[in-house]
């Protein structure tokens, strides 16, 4: 459920408008989906409601699954799919691709173990093998969000804001949390239910907490974005190692700082546009007029 969060230059892609529109619709969606989890765990509290929650939860998975396609997407767009730089820059591979493919991965096994879950509690007794996988899954499935929370803090600040390397970390830190909480709560879950009853309460109680970190996460993460958007990419994080440099080059042939500064200029005439300036016409002057400065003179 933890989605990546960066303030690197190489995620703004496209044009301003499209590409804060959908930044925002990213995080929105995350913040969503976050709300949905926890509906889910909230009808887990209620026997009468216990199997529409785990549909709740399979929802809110495929929710969040795709807003981590789209910021995999976003950073191959960012760089225009060159994968070629990750040599040059290592936290490119390990943060902006690996982050959103682990936390694809803890996804689709979580939904898969409350899949078998939702099957076992549907067909009743004669389903030991998928009644442990699923279990196990629960486990599986928020250690990969752990790994990929752990992945998220690794990244390394050199000219991003003060402001926004703190905001950075008030995500950071309750996705961090959130997994944690997770996978302690499949451990002890997996020990400690009984009979056809799955999901004790103790899963439960830890997966509302749980769902709201990830929620907190995901506010913070929208205040991120409108600092971000607030920026014209000049204290944002760049590539490093060369990468930066290469990847200007290789989209214009031209020397990288003439071409960050005209990108910066462009992007302020985007915003505003040139007020037309009247000038009066100049009036001539009369011919008395010029007679009588000869005179004079």
């Amino acid at each position: 459920m933890v989605k990546l969060a960066t303030v690197r230059d190489c995620r703004m892609y496209g044009p301003w408008p499209e590409r804060n529109r959908w930044e925002y619709i990213n995080a929105g969606v995350y913040m969503f989906g976050a709300i949905v989890l926890l509906v889910g765990f909230l009808c887990e509290l209620s026997e009468s409601a216990a199997k529409p929650g785990l549909v709740v939860l399979l929802i809110s998975l495929v929710i969040v699954s795709s807003v981590n396609v789209h910021d995999l997407f976003a950073h191959f767009a960012g760089i225009d799919y060159r994968l070629p730089l990750m040599r040059f820059d290592w936290q490119l591979g390990l943060v902006e691709f690996g982050v959103p493919i682990v936390q694809i991965l803890g996804s689709v096994v979580f939904f898969v173990g409350i899949l078998f879950i939702f099957i076992v509690v549907e067909k009743g007794h004669g389903h030991l093998k998928l009644q442990r996988h699923g279990l196990n899954m629960l486990i599986g499935g928020p250690a990969l969000w752990l790994l990929g929370s752990i992945h998220n803090a690794c990244q390394i600040y050199e000219k991003a804001d003060g402001h926004l390397q703190i905001l950075q970390q008030c995500v950071h830190v309750p996705f961090l949390l959130g997994s944690l909480l997770f996978l302690v709560a499949g451990i002890i879950n997996k020990y400690e239910h009984i009979g056809l009853n799955l999901l004790g309460k103790k899963w439960v109680v830890m997966g509302i907490a749980g769902s709201i970190l990830f929620f907190i996460g995901g506010l913070m993460n929208l205040m991120k974005v409108f600092k971000m958007q607030q920026m014209d990419g000049i204290r944002l994080e760049k590539l490093r190692c060369g990468a930066q440099e290469r990847l200007s080059f290789e989209r214009e042939g031209q020397v990288p700082l003439i071409l960050e500064e005209q990108r910066r200029r462009k992007r302020q005439h985007q915003h505003e546009e040139p007020v037309p300036r009247l000038v009066p016409p100049h009036a001539p002057t009369p011919y008395k007029d010029v007679l009588v400065g000869h005179s004079q003179a």
